[in-house]
């Protein structure tokens, strides 16, 4: 079963806005390099919201071809409608992805009940390991527990939750109630080792994206039993992932991997560049934790 730090992949514009795939192709050999553990594209740190339906699969396929199975590719494939999502879910099995990231459906505030049948159609149409995205500070909807345990305990294929709540009274209710060999991963960078230590198999990370071979050793400590050292981690990285949510994710992270060198730091609007200001902030971390000079 998938575990460890998945990095919340960037997806690299050009300064026209298309999207660079010979920078996305290097991101993801890059990331292999530095032990990053999977690679989820097109979610909300790939800024799946602004792509169109055949950018979105384009950059699943790109990821999947360009991963060679040396490491799992998750792809976003949610939507506030349902019948999208199934679309996108159908293509991310088409094309070989290992497993599809579904968030719960923004914006139309679906009830519990609408939740469940929303991920069970998409779960019985597609035999594709399913993993819920639960960002309610994003969605303005929250998937609740008890949801959580119908749904999995319905559909065998839904294998794990993204939970971003930032609740870990949320966490602990769903590892007290799910089946085993059901998965929790962190979406919360600030609270990886809290959420391990509740049972979370890791984490679906922002940070990674700057620092993975730590992000890496964070979850791959606690997993081996070595909670001091990973508890170090989490302290040591701490002023970064507070730098990267500075302004609204991914800004201040593709604007450190624009400093760092490793992209353009271009966003599609409505996403627009840092604040002066805050970017002086960012600088100051990078030079701190010498990513730049």
């Amino acid at each position: 079963m998938l575990q460890g730090s998945m990095v919340a992949l960037v997806t690299p514009f050009k300064k026209d806005n298309s999207i660079d795939e010979d920078k996305l192709r290097f991101l993801i050999d890059w990331h292999i390099k530095n032990k990053t553990d999977g690679i989820l594209v097109c979610g909300t740190t790939g800024e799946s919201a602004t792509l169109t339906h055949q950018e979105h699969k384009r950059v699943v396929g790109i990821a999947v071809e360009q991963a060679k199975k040396k490491i799992p590719i998750i792809a976003g494939a949610g939507s506030n409608s349902t019948d999208e999502a199934l679309d996108l879910t159908r293509y991310a099995k088409k094309v070989g992805a290992d497993y599809s990231l579904v968030i719960t459906p923004y914006y139309n505030k679906p009830t519990q009940k609408g939740l469940s049948q929303h991920f069970k159609k998409i779960a019985n149409a597609v035999n594709i390991p399913i993993i819920i995205y639960n960002v309610p500070s994003r969605t303005g909807v929250n998937i609740s527990p008890e949801t959580v345990v119908e749904v999995a305990g319905s559909c065998k294929n839904v294998v794990g939750i993204k939970e971003a709540s930032g609740s870990l009274d949320q966490a602990t209710a769903i590892m007290s109630r799910l089946p085993k060999g059901f998965s929790l991963f962190s979406g919360n960078d600030q609270i990886i080792l809290p959420m391990m230590s509740l049972g979370a198999s890791g984490v679906i990370s922002v940070v990674a994206n700057i620092e993975p071979k730590k992000t890496h050793q964070l979850v791959q400590s606690f997993l081996k039993g070595d909670i001091k050292k990973s508890r170090t981690i989490q302290f040591q990285l701490y002023d970064l992932i507070q730098a990267l949510f500075i302004e609204t994710n991914p800004i201040p992270v593709k604007a450190a991997l624009n400093l760092i060198g490793l992209i353009e730091g271009n966003l599609r609007l409505p996403l627009y560049k840092m604040d002066k200001k805050n970017l002086t902030k960012l600088k100051k971390i990078l030079k701190e934790y010498r990513l730049i000079k």
